[in-house]
């Protein structure tokens, strides 16, 4: 008769699963028909203003198309989500009573919980639409194979177990009860309820003491509620016939007994169980639940263990209350706090926002640097440093290049700092008091086309550097930076890293010159002409004149610290005169071998055209000229003819020698085209003519008035001079025959014979 009469109602039970599924598909269809009013506003990616609603538009705000996609802050998915949260804290409690006190619903409550997993059906379908934040890059994913992946991955294989009609396949199967323990899978859903419990702990406007003890005491009833039903549920396994070795079947209370209790309602049934429940967990197993069997026994061991480690749990959270030590709680005394200073200054909505994220961000993801490390020591806390940030630093275009200690200094001075997506971490316009290095996320500078229309888009990856034009130049900032995804930076403030150029000056000029690489004319031009450059040359100005004071004293020592601290080998004065200049003219061969092996340029001319070899020569050390000839040095003198007219008309022999013993042309001329053997003859050096005569002097070379050396010598009268250029005249014009004719033979030999 039962079963007839169900089968009349079919037609009304129908009625009601078809009202249920048409509110249901009127919602989802509701939320499509919103999307679709929203996707006319035009948004970017990344920005929080795509919707005012708070709905992802199908295009994104992009070139990519990613279909109907619902953003988790929208106020009618909101509302969903409350009402899936009832149900899911209804199938949670109402979970284990089924599976005890039920072997198969009555009709009401079956059509109820048909129409309860026929809403979490939808809700599966809906999560398929639902954006999620990404972990890594703190980005809205609007992917729709994305979002599929993250759910299939997640908690849709339990979400979609936990929807089948158990208990019409209980019945099914011919009430095999192995079934029946698939209905645990619905307690997945208690995961709804922590989390709802977690938002509430963070608003800053619900009491955190309230939502604490809240909190603590729905754990406790679920505990117990939970017990309670498992521990009826153990009595119910034996058969009618034993109900009397069972605890609640053997159970008196006064007068009244509990034999045969599967008789008695089930409100008393379960008020019973959920009274001993609550006193063991209470006084943690003092004689209240007497277990009758074997099955009973290990349950209530397994209980009353259970019971010390959940009692703990609620005294130290209620200790935690009283202290005030919990992390949320710290959040959430900040947050109170920067809230009351922002609305006493009055500093906006947008504002508010920003903070709330960043400090949300800090006590959920732990970005930003550990307080621990604020209780170590300063020479640890700087190994933490090199060890986390140098990495980064040397992979900077910009500081490509410098030096190790440079390095190291830079990566003690650094700051970490995390930013969410969409945040202006630089402005345009603006001037800038830190430099920022790019760790970790994308970042995109916003800028102007030329003539001002449009705004044009550059990525910004790792290791980029960002404000180092505004700080080096001293100009506001040309474009906006933007972040796209999650970033950590690190921040160093332009004072400490101008300090650091201030004594590593030589650094400062690699930077400047990298700083050049890739920018505009006018850009470069600009960094050019900025105090910085005038500075680092000041600087350099003053090593090289260090270099040279050490040189000049032949102080080996202290020129090899300069150069070990990385001073440049071929620093000039303000005369042009590099250390190897200073080395020549004083001599010193241990200071020149050392200045060549560290590459100094042999060849290197002062102000005055001098080369280190000229000073050697001129001076007379003839050891470190022979140095700088091995070393490939050479004279190089654009005047040669005039020194060596200068030489001979000074009567130095010596200069002389040495200046042909090194390669000078003999018959290299002055402005009137006099040739050093002209000076000699016409001043009448005998000794100067002979030197010059066998460095292969000519004595028939001619000046701007026509006249050669005998010419001169003649004029002067000096017989021996005269007899020994017209000897020489002999000699070399017989050489010139001699040659002339060899020529002339070697060029008969390619003449044709006449036909």
């Amino acid at each position: 008769m039962e079963r007839v009469g169900r089968r009349d109602r079919k037609p009304e039970d129908e009625e009601e699963f078809e009202a249920e599924g048409s509110k249901s598909l009127f919602c989802l269809k509701f939320l499509w028909n919103y999307s679709n009013v929203d996707q006319s506003i035009s948004t970017r990616s990344g920005n929080s203003s795509s919707s005012s609603r708070g709905i992802i538009p199908r295009n994104g705000g992009g070139s990519h198309n990613h279909g109907f996609v619902i953003r988790p802050d929208n106020r009618l998915y909101q509302l969903w989500a409350h009402f899936i949260l009832v149900w899911a804290v209804y199938s949670s409690f109402f979970t284990p009573l089924e599976f005890a006190f039920f072997r198969g619903l009555p009709e009401n409550l079956f059509l109820l919980d048909i129409a309860g997993q026929f809403a979490f059906l939808i809700d599966i379908v809906i999560r398929f639409f639902v954006a999620y934040r990404d972990a890594h890059s703190h980005c809205m994913v609007k992917d729709h194979n994305l979002i599929a992946i993250r759910y299939l991955k997640s908690r849709f294989i339990v979400d979609l177990l936990g929807c089948l009609p158990w208990d019409y396949i209980y019945k099914a199967s011919g009430k095999e009860e192995p079934v029946r323990y698939f209905l645990w899978i619905r307690l997945s859903r208690a995961l709804r309820v922590t989390e709802f419990f977690e938002k509430m702990e963070k608003d800053i406007r619900i009491n955190y003491l309230f939502t604490r003890i809240i909190k603590l005491f729905v754990v406790e009833l679920y505990c117990t509620h939970t017990a309670a039903c498992i521990f009826y549920y153990i009595a119910t396994t034996l058969p009618p016939s034993k109900e009397g070795y069972t605890w609640i079947g053997s159970l008196k209370m006064g007068d009244y007994s509990y034999a045969h209790f599967r008789d008695i309602d089930l409100w008393t049934r379960y008020i019973t169980s959920l009274y001993f429940a609550v006193v063991t967990m209470a006084t943690v197993g003092y004689g209240e639940i007497h277990a009758v069997n074997t099955r009973e026994m290990i349950f209530v061991m397994l209980y009353v263990s259970f019971d010390m480690l959940l009692g703990a749990y609620l005294l130290g959270n209620m200790t935690a209350l009283i202290v005030k030590g919990s992390k949320t709680e710290k959040f959430r005394d900040t947050m109170g706090d920067l809230i009351k200073y922002m609305n006493r200054n009055k500093l906006g909505r947008d504002i508010k926002r920003d903070v709330e994220r960043h400090i949300r961000l800090k006590y959920e993801r732990g970005f930003t640097e550990a307080s621990a490390l604020q209780d170590i020591p300063i020479s640890i806390r700087n190994k933490v440093s090199q060890k986390l940030y140098e990495p980064c630093i040397r992979k900077v275009p910009l500081l490509k290049g410098c030096s190790d200690e440079f390095i190291n200094q830079m990566t003690l001075c650094v700051h970490e700092e995390s930013f969410l997506p969409g945040e202006v971490i630089l402005e345009e316009g603006k001037i800038v008091d830190q430099l920022y290095f790019v760790s970790h996320g994308k970042l995109e500078e916003v800028g102007r086309y030329e003539g001002g229309k449009g705004d044009s888009f550059m990525s910004l990856e790792t290791h980029s550097s960002l404000g180092e034009v505004s700080i080096l130049c001293n100009i506001p900032i040309p474009n906006t930076i933007r972040v796209v995804e999650l970033c950590r930076l690190l921040r160093i403030d332009k004072q400490v890293f101008l300090s650091l150029l201030d004594i590593y000056f030589l650094d400062g000029r690699i930077i400047m010159n990298n700083l050049t690489e890739g920018k505009s004319s006018t850009i470069d031009q600009i960094i050019r002409e900025s105090k910085i450059i005038l500075h680092i040359a000041k600087h350099e100005s003053e090593l090289a004149m260090k270099l040279n004071c050490a040189v000049h004293d032949g102080d080996l020592h202290r020129l090899q610290s300069f150069i070990g601290a990385g001073a440049n080998p071929n620093a000039t004065d303000y005369n042009g005169r590099s250390p190897l200049h200073v080395a020549a003219w004083k001599g010193y061969e241990d200071i020149t071998l050392f200045l060549i092996e560290k590459g100094a340029d042999i060849n290197a001319k002062d102000n005055f055209k001098n080369t280190p070899l000229l000073e050697a020569v001129r001076n007379g050390h003839e050891e470190v000229a022979s140095l700088l000839a091995n070393a490939g040095a050479s004279l190089l003198l654009d005047n040669i003819g005039n020194r060596l007219c200068e030489a001979v008309a000074n009567g130095d022999l010596e200069l002389l020698r040495r200046l042909l013993s090194f390669g000078t042309n003999p018959n290299s001329k002055n402005y009137d085209l006099r040739t050093p053997l002209h000076v000699a003859a016409s001043e009448g050096l005998y000794p100067a003519s002979v030197l010059l005569l066998g460095a292969g002097a000519s004595v028939i070379a001619v000046d701007r008035w026509g006249k050669t050396p005998l010419d001169e010598a003649r004029l002067g009268g000096n017989k021996s001079l005269i007899s020994l250029l017209e000897d020489a005249k002999r000699s070399q014009l017989s050489e010139f025959s001699e040659s002339f004719q060899r020529k002339q033979g070697k060029l008969s030999c390619f003449k044709k014979p006449a036909a």
